[in-house]
This record gives structure tokens, C-alpha cells and sequence, in this order.
């Protein structure tokens, strides 16, 4: 028979699970379970996913165009509503805390809309003056510090219309920093860059991740991810397919051996008598995973073989080996 005290001590154990079930956001600075996105006509854009964005990390949401990533966004920010599922931000349920939660987000979605007749910072004013928890008494001074972090102060008195797709972009991610911000949600940022704004984009977002903004990168291109990204989550066809570290989602995949020779046919005979999978052929040779094979052994096997190797070399899988071997499928740009 179990005494009460027992009992009382099972309660509690169940009570503090139950906690901990209820709170699987705590932590993250977007989360999400189950997040379902379905039209009119049945078709659905965005299926079942489970967003997990750790609090202080530039999260990559990586997928080609039209693959989801904007239409999660918009669900995020509560810009349209979900047909299932339930997400968070700042460790808050949305839309539920929205008006507690959404000041200390800033986002940037299918590009800035601005009034093409008034200049940069006249636009910016409009958009202070329109946030209730901004104060008027700052304002001039935080327009200034934003135009000036994302370098258009000097274009600030153009008017909105002459500007570049570029510069449009900049005073976008200009309104999203007008105040302080513990998340900013940025929807293909550096789209119609051009390669100094993009790296100046780029510089930016790490500046902000290391004064410990979290950063949600909405973007097609691999480089972005590579170069600025601490964690990534991988969209395809309105799933997602993978979700974790950068450095662990390369760590997971295989290494690959790449030969550099004339005779492709014969290399591929060799290398699949070897048990070496996955072969595939490009301009200047062919490529297999190597799994446990000894590449000395393999390098002698094609000598032996009389396939001419002009070079060979094992390297670690890029993040284009990662999403190919996640989806089957390749990117058009690299960025």
C-alpha cells in the first residue's frame, strides 16, 4: 500500500514533468510545434514544423524560394493565421502575449514599404511617431544612430522613391533597429545588394548577434548561412527537413573522396568495387563517400587499376553536400 507521503512525492515529480512539458519554449527565442499553414484549395505551404531558435543565435532558415520560410515568418509575427500547430516568441505564447512580446522584435518581411514621396528619414519619423511605446523625446537621436549603422546617412534626405533595391533593403533593417531590439526576424535581407552592401549587411548582423540580439536569417543563399550563421534550420517543400548547430549538421554527414582524372568510367569501376558509394561525376573527375575505406588504399586501387590520378583528396561535406544529400536537390546561387 503506498503511504501518502509517497504519494505526495509522485504528485510533485508528475507536477514539475508537467512543467517542463508545458514550457518546451524556455530558452528559445522562437519556437514552434506543429505549425501548419494550409490555402484555399487545399494546398498547404507550410507543414508541421517544429522551430526551435536558441535565445542569442543567428538562426539560418535556409530554402529556396518557395519553399515556406516567408510564409512561416508571417505566421510568426502574427501577420497571418495559422491552420494548425502553436509557436512562441521570447519564450511567450503568441499570438497571446503579442502586445507584450512584439516591441522587442523587429522584423523585416517581403521588403520595406515606405512612402515613395518622402525622403529616408522623414519615412522613419512616420514610423516612430506611430509606435506607442517609442519616445518622442529620443527620436532624432535614434533615427541618426539607425541611418548611420546601416550606412545611409548620407542618402537620408533622398526622397524614398529615388532610391536603389539596395538602399530600400538598408532603410528596411534601418526601421527594424529604431529601437532596441531581443529579436529581429529578417526576411532575405541582403535581396538586391550589391556585393560591398551585402558584405556591410552581413557585418551588421553579426554585430547585433554579438551584443546578444537574436537573429532569424530568412535566406535562399549558402554562403549567408556559412558565413554568418551559428544555427540552421533546413525548409523544403513546407517542411522542415533538419534543424541544429551548423557545425553539427556538417559533423553528420559523410566525408567525400574526390579523383581528378581523364578516365571517369574506369574510376567509377574502381571505386564501386571498393564499396565507395554515391558516386558522381563533374567536370574534372568524380567524387564517392569514402565511409571506412583507407585512402592510400583507394588511391593504389586506382593506380592498379590504370585510371590516371591527377589528383585526389578527402574533404569534409560543404553545406551544398548537406542540403543535396538532405533533399535531392541543389540551389541555383550561392551568394
Amino acid at each position: 500500500m503506498t503511504t501518502g507521503t509517497t504519494a505526495d512525492a509522485v504528485r510533485s515529480d508528475r507536477a514539475d514533468e508537467l512543467v517542463g512539458a508545458a514550457d518546451p519554449a524556455a530558452g528559445l527565442a522562437v519556437s514552434s510545434q506543429g505549425l501548419t499553414k494550409r490555402f484555399r484549395g487545399g494546398q498547404v505551404a507550410v507543414d508541421r514544423i517544429d522551430l526551435a531558435v536558441p535565445a542569442g543565435s543567428v538562426y539560418g532558415f535556409l530554402g529556396p524560394n518557395g519553399s515556406g520560410k516567408t510564409t512561416t515568418i508571417r505566421m510568426l509575427l502574427g501577420l497571418i493565421r495559422p491552420t494548425a500547430g502553436t509557436h512562441g516568441l521570447l519564450s511567450q505564447p503568441m499570438p497571446a502575449r503579442a502586445a507584450d512580446v512584439l516591441p522587442h522584435v523587429g522584423s523585416l518581411v517581403e521588403g520595406p514599404a515606405f512612402h515613395p514621396y518622402l525622403s529616408g528619414r522623414d519615412n522613419l519619423r512616420r514610423l516612430d511617431a506611430a509606435d506607442r511605446h517609442a519616445d518622442p523625446g529620443t527620436a532624432k537621436a535614434r533615427i541618426g544612430a539607425a541611418l548611420d549603422r546601416v550606412g545611409l546617412t548620407a542618402a537620408a534626405g533622398k526622397r524614398y522613391r529615388n532610391y536603389s533595391l539596395g538602399m530600400r533593403q538598408r532603410l528596411g533593417i534601418c526601421a527594424a533597429l529604431l529601437q532596441p531590439r531581443r529579436l529581429l526576424i529578417l526576411d532575405e535581407p541582403t535581396n538586391g545588394l550589391d556585393p560591398q552592401g551585402t558584405r556591410e549587411v552581413r557585418a551588421l548582423v553579426s554585430e547585433l548577434a554579438a551584443s546578444g540580439v537574436t537573429v532569424l536569417l530568412s535566406t535562399h543563399l549558402l554562403a549567408e548561412v556559412e558565413q554568418i550563421c551559428s544555427h540552421v534550420g533546413v525548409m523544403h517543400r513546407g517542411r522542415l527537413v533538419a534543424q541544429s548547430a551548423l557545425a553539427e549538421l556538417r559533423a553528420g554527414s559523410a566525408p567525400r573522396v574526390h579523383v581528378t582524372t581523364t578516365e571517369t568510367v574506369q574510376a567509377e569501376r574502381t571505386l564501386t568495387r571498393l564499396g565507395l558509394r554515391a558516386t558522381a561525376r563533374d567536370n574534372d573527375g568524380l567524387s564517392a563517400l569514402i565511409g571506412s575505406a583507407d585512402p592510400a588504399a583507394v588511391v593504389a586501387a586506382l593506380v592498379h587499376d590504370g585510371v590516371p590520378v591527377r589528383a585526389f583528396g578527402v574533404r569534409a561535406p560543404d553545406l551544398e553536400d548537406v542540403f543535396v544529400g538532405l533533399t535531392g536537390e541543389g540551389f541555383d546561387v550561392s551568394g
